[in-house]
């Protein structure tokens, strides 16, 4: 005998379920597409196939039930069912034999299609219409989408097909051209504050519009993924969501975390930004999720710094606003964009199960110490910062600046043309400096890919070749060739080096060792095979 029903005989609907819409006016950011509807019911003219295309948790399948709602209701056809009927809480409640739904994913072979082409011809038990929605139809085979092409094309009269994908790009053009197709958008983030908070009122939950920017940020444009978040933070916290709470399940960090490491980039402080990176992992931050928010918080300050203004569409507060357009005048655009290329290196190594932590590091020190890095994009980087520095004082005098007296200024010093240490030019040499020469003369960078930077004095560079090589050493001393190095090691270093070339008394570690010295001929062979020359008999 069943003795009183328990606090667990009955499960709590999920929020997401809870709130889904039930009729046109309840949909929220896809306006285009419930006008479209709304005209088609009231006169007339409804298609016997949709497909509706878009996100995750954008209302696909709750748009389809309100489509069958509206087909079905006892007042209808009416672009506002009553709710009330035997219909509409059928459907509703997902037990209408006139609706039926089915998951592509697992019912996507030809099989399937030929049950549904054997129902479809009887009549609906109760509604006016048998409505088929069909949920991620994008992973129906070629197969039975053929099969399914005729019923599309010339369907009973008391049929409808409605197919949900989040991949349009799938499904198959001629079963596109025999459907109307809506393209949902993403909810914006308006959108989803605003939903967020009337269910927090209406449930009871306690939460600051802080802490709701969070979740709706955190979603992505998906309501279904903002409610269920919100669902998981009321009952861990007992209705009373704090930004902390938020920060804690989600795993963001605080907006604060964000400003003082650029603010650490601005100083160049790179000891600062990597003991600051070490302190959020002590304190038990997801270093990937700090990554994601410091390439979203920077992809802010950026827009700031090309829009002059911190866009409306940033659910950001008064005070953050003032923060982000004080940072994006401290920080330099192209700062912001050799950053935003580096952290694009972490995410890659996260995508491939690879540990972000390493990446970050790397790119705060690149990005606040670019004299340690010889990459091509960091000289382009260090480049763009002297072209900009110019600019940015002109645009300092523009907004009101005092401008000095000629007498009283004193003249500006040279600029100071950036350190380089012989341990940077045998790291960058084969991998950065030699491939620079390469795109002067292959030969030539042949030839130097045998040798190796030796000594470095004052502003003189000593290239040491192999005793197996003294020829070639001859042939880089030549006044054309020496050149083309020195004009490498400047694009590299940004530095005007003399160069000194010396034959070494041993082998030369990573060169390119030849069995016996070479000479004239060999030149002409790699002049041949890399150039395409050809020899010239005498005139």
């Amino acid at each position: 005998m069943r003795g009183q029903p328990g606090p667990y005989d009955r499960l709590v609907a999920a929020l997401y379920r809870k709130y889904r819409p039930q009729s046109f006016e309840e949909v929220v950011g896809q306006e285009a597409v419930v006008r479209t509807l709304t005209n088609a019911i009231t006169s007339g003219q409804v298609r016997q196939a949709y497909l509706f295309a878009g996100p995750r948790g954008t209302g696909k399948t709750s748009l389809a039930r309100i489509l069958a709602k509206c087909l079905n209701c006892a007042q209808g056809p009416t672009v506002g069912p009553d709710g009330t009927c035997h219909a509409c809480r059928a459907i509703a409640g997902g037990t209408s034999l006139d609706v039926i739904e089915m998951d592509a994913a697992s019912q996507r072979g030809i099989d399937d299609i030929r049950e549904i082409r054997d129902r479809v011809v009887l009549q609906p038990v109760e509604g006016r219409y048998k409505v088929y929605i069909l949920d991620e139809a994008h992973q129906l085979t070629d197969a039975a989408w053929n099969a399914l092409l005729k019923l599309i094309e010339e369907p009973p009269p008391h049929l409808v097909f409605v197919f949900c994908t989040t991949d349009l790009s799938k499904v198959l053009a001629t079963v596109r051209s025999r459907c109307q197709t809506f393209v949902f958008q993403r909810p914006r983030l308006q959108d989803l504050l605003k939903r967020l908070r009337m269910i927090a009122d209406k449930e009871g939950i306690e939460a600051p519009d802080q802490a709701l920017a969070l979740v709706a940020r955190a979603a992505r444009g998906s309501y279904r993924d903002a409610e269920s978040t919100l669902d998981q933070l009321a009952a861990a916290t007992e209705n009373d969501v704090s930004v902390q709470a938020v920060l804690q399940l989600l795993g963001t960090v605080e907006e604060e975390a964000l400003f003082r490491l650029c603010d650490l980039v601005v100083d160049r402080d790179t000891a600062g930004a990597l003991t600051f990176v070490e302190e959020l992992s002590e304190q038990g931050h997801d270093i990937g999720r700090l990554v994601t928010d410091l390439i979203e918080h920077l992809r802010q300050v950026l827009l700031v710094q090309h829009m002059g203004e911190v866009p409306d569409s940033l659910p950001v507060t008064e005070e953050t606003r003032e923060r982000l357009r004080a940072q994006a005048n401290q920080l330099g655009e192209p700062t912001v964009v050799r950053l935003l290329d580096l952290l694009a290196v972490a995410v890659d190594d996260m995508r491939q199960g690879g540990d972000p932590r390493l990446p970050l590091e790397l790119a705060l020190v690149k990005v606040t110490r670019p004299g340690a890095d010889l990459s091509r994009e960091s000289i382009a980087y260090r480049l763009e910062q002297l072209e900009q520095a110019p600019s940015a004082r002109v645009a300092a005098e523009t907004r009101g600046a005092p401008e000095p007296k000629a007498a009283a200024q004193p003249p500006k010093p040279a600029p100071r043309a950036p350190d380089v240490e012989l341990e940077q030019l045998q790291e960058a040499w084969s991998r950065t400096i030699v491939p620079a020469v390469a795109e002067r003369s292959i030969p030539i960078s042949t030839v130097l890919g045998e040798a190796r930077p030796a000594e470095l004095s004052d502003d003189t560079l000593t290239v040491e070749f192999p005793p197996s090589a003294s020829f070639h050493r001859q042939l880089a001393e030549e006044p054309k060739n020496a050149t083309m190095l020195a004009d490498a090691l400047y694009e590299v270093t940004g530095r005007r080096l003399a160069l000194a070339f010396a034959v070494g008394e041993g082998g030369v570690e990573g060169a390119v060792e030849l069995d016996e010295p070479a000479g004239e001929e060999r030149i002409i062979e790699l002049l041949k095979s890399d150039l395409d020359a050809q020899e010239r008999g005498p005139e």
